[in-house]
């Protein structure tokens, strides 16, 4: 008995690709940005992984355009994203913009970009500086890659309720700076006691407000006696 012939199957090439770097993924995937209608789900530790590519994706006219229904934007970071205060405003602004920002406490499985439950980009750690990112359009793998994205990001924070409820990561200079910001002395008195510029005093200072979420440096060193920052081996070790 003669056996029926088998389906053909679609070539691997078709279903997963691997891109090298930022260009490739813009010059060979940058047109699948465009086509996002309903949901633009994006995991990733920091604001770096993904930033250069899809930006510049982005930037050359790839940008989604929502459907009538209005195209979802969820992003997933983790608290690297919030390592410094130009990170930290960019985050905000980012929120801002009407996309839905929420802060994974625990490590991400995946940095990870899945568009309509149809795509999914998969970005490698760097190699020598340079990502490779893994494009997948196999329906069950991309559903897959979802699903344990959007578990994390299910159990993740929003990022204003994080802002005011996780104490951020201070090292050592930012607890003296704290410590001497709460003693009252004058800017200059307090730099040349730290051994700093007048200048880098004063921008830690900024620094710290923005991470501390404070509009004065009085607010700054309420919220910093709250924390227990101050003191050693306070909150944020």
């Amino acid at each position: 008995m003669q056996s029926s012939p088998r389906p053909p199957e679609a070539s691997n090439t078709d279903l997963i690709v691997s891109l090298r770097g930022e260009r490739e993924l813009v010059r060979r995937a940058g047109s699948l940005f465009s086509g996002a209608s309903e949901e633009f789900l994006c995991a990733a530790a920091d604001l770096v992984t993904f930033s250069r590519g899809v930006n510049a994706a982005f930037a050359g006219g790839r940008r989604p355009r929502p459907a009538p229904g209005g195209l979802v934007m969820r992003k997933l970071y983790t608290p690297r994203a919030l390592a410094d205060a130009e990170s930290k405003a960019r985050l905000v602004r980012i929120a801002e913009s009407g996309a839905q920002v929420r802060i994974s406490a625990a490590p991400l499985v995946h940095e990870a970009i899945v568009i309509d439950r149809r795509v999914a980009i998969l970005a490698g750690a760097p190699v020598r500086g340079t990502r490779t990112y893994t494009v997948i359009r196999s329906p069950d793998a991309v559903e897959g890659v979802r699903s344990l994205v959007y578990a994390a990001w299910e159990t993740a924070a929003d990022l204003a309720e994080y802002r005011r409820t996780r104490p951020p990561a201070l090292d050592e200079e930012a607890r003296r700076v704290l410590r001497a910001l709460s003693a009252g002395h004058t800017d200059e008195t307090t730099a040349r006691e730290l051994g700093m510029s007048l200048r880098t005093y004063r921008r830690r200072v900024a620094d710290l407000m923005a991470a501390l979420g404070a509009t004065s440096r009085f607010q700054a060193g309420l919220r910093a006696g709250e924390l227990d920052f101050g003191g050693r081996g306070g909150a944020g070790n």
